[in-house]
């Protein structure tokens, strides 16, 4: 398969504008700015493009429903990147910041919007100088700032450095964040493409769709959309994770066998080891199973869905079958119930109920009526909160429980003889210290 977002990308000098524009740099924005927007917004639509974010929501459509008129709209690139196992867009930031602001300026162009930020985690620290060096000679090269290139599209573009919180990469607390409050999801409606920053129409969508946007015009929507599957069209970038030989990125095609990914790309677990789970598309994915079955699924939006679990990021954790289940499940439910902004009671209780249930376990205190009360929990939570970081919880946890129910019992009742044992030993006599009165 010829790589999109990964060709050439460790090219030394990448991520400055001279590389960039040697090898073909910005004559996607040439192009698009030479056309009508709403032909640009035509290509967005005919490439099916989803977004890479999580939530896999066709880019064009969202495009397409800003509202028109004059007033300010704004763009927002989505780089918090903090779901667990995911590294895709700090390597596109790091080495190829260019072709992020490229995607930008077309995706603005196309969108209407005026005002661009770049909302990236404060522990990318690195990725944030080097974005905030590419801006600086985008401006200098006429690609940003007014009249772009002699047309009538203008834009600003800002980085904008977050504190290190999970929630800031769901988009609506994202928007607070920016706007300089707490980072609190907000209740939708209003969604952001009618009222998101500032209260004006905004497009927000993460760092790898963004970067797509130059290809696809390049290419043309049609001919993108030939690569991948049905519903699942193009290139897709997949963090690999855990107990695999060969962890990193890889660019693949949509509708590859997830089998090829795991153990063709990645290596497979370590020799003697077998996958026990996987999550398809980071922590808050419901996992799937080492069985033939699981592993011989294409990796496509679609197909993941029937499966009862999502492709999200693209961040693939695998475990093999070393890792105790119920550790995995308390240190997802640890993350989440961290991480949780406490707005809304189904989160902020749910976590926290989860977290301690599966700590009962660990500890020798629960029976298998504790796995059932989990299983209550989860599905309380589901469906019920301000932002999907309860769900992001609940899925993996409650899938775990129900997939590996059998060595959550064994584990329980391994845990409750330890501790009985424990228990029953007596206390060991202290020495007396010389000197000491008795």
């Amino acid at each position: 398969m010829e790589k999109l977002l990964f060709k050439d990308i460790d090219e030394p000098g990448l991520n400055t504008i001279d590389v960039y524009r040697r090898r073909g740099g910005y004559e996607r924005l040439r192009k698009a700015l030479a056309m009508p927007r709403e032909a640009v917004l035509n290509e967005l639509l005919a490439s099916g493009l989803r977004g890479r974010g999580g939530a896999g929501f066709a880019m064009g459509k969202k495009v397409s429903f800003l509202p028109k008129g004059a007033m300010d709209v704004y763009l927002c690139c989505n780089a918090d990147e903090s779901e667990p196992g995911t590294f895709k867009d700090r390597e596109i930031m790091q080495k190829n910041p260019h072709l992020l602001i490229e995607g930008i300026i077309i995706a603005a162009y196309a969108a209407g919007a005026n005002k661009a930020f770049i909302y990236i985690r404060g522990e990318y620290v690195l990725q944030a100088d080097i974005l905030d060096a590419a801006i600086a000679e985008a401006y200098a090269a006429g690609f940003l700032g007014e009249n772009i290139l002699g047309s009538d599209h203008s834009l600003s573009l800002v980085v904008h450095r977050g504190a290190g919180a999970y929630i800031c990469g769901e988009e609506t607390a994202l928007l607070d964040s920016l706007e300089g409050k707490r980072g609190n999801p907000r209740l939708k409606p209003p969604f952001p493409a009618n009222q998101g920053l500032y209260q004006g129409p905004t497009l927000i969508n993460n760092v790898e769709t963004l970067s797509t946007v130059p290809f696809i015009i390049e290419m043309g929507g049609e001919e993108y959309a030939k690569l991948g599957v049905e519903n699942s069209t193009g290139t897709k970038l997949v963090s690999v994770s855990g107990h695999v030989k060969r962890p990193g990125n890889y660019e693949i095609e949509l509708g590859m066998r997830s089998r090829d990914i795991i153990y063709g790309l990645a290596g497979g677990p370590p020799d003697g080891r077998k996958v026990k789970l996987w999550f398809p598309g980071g922590s808050s994915s419901p996992v799937l199973t080492g069985s033939d079955e699981d592993l011989d699924l294409p990796y496509d939006f679609d197909t993941m869905a029937k499966a009862g679990t999502m492709l999200g990021s693209g961040a693939i954790i695998v475990v093999d079958d070393s890792t105790s289940v119920v550790e995995v499940a308390y240190k997802t439910a640890y993350f989440y119930r961290h991480e949780s902004c406490g707005k809304c009671t189904p989160c902020r209780e749910g976590t926290n109920w989860t977290l301690k249930m599966l700590d009962r376990i660990r500890k020798g205190e629960a029976t298998p009526m504790d796995l059932d009360i989990i299983a209550s929990v989860c599905e309380n939570i589901m469906g019920h909160c301000l932002c999907v970081l309860g769900d992001a919880m609940a899925m993996p946890v409650s899938s775990m429980v129900k997939k590996f129910r059998a060595e959550f019992e064994e584990e329980i009742e391994r845990r409750r003889q330890e501790a009985d044992l424990a228990s029953a030993m007596p206390e060991p006599e202290l020495p007396l210290i010389q000197g000491a009165v008795a």
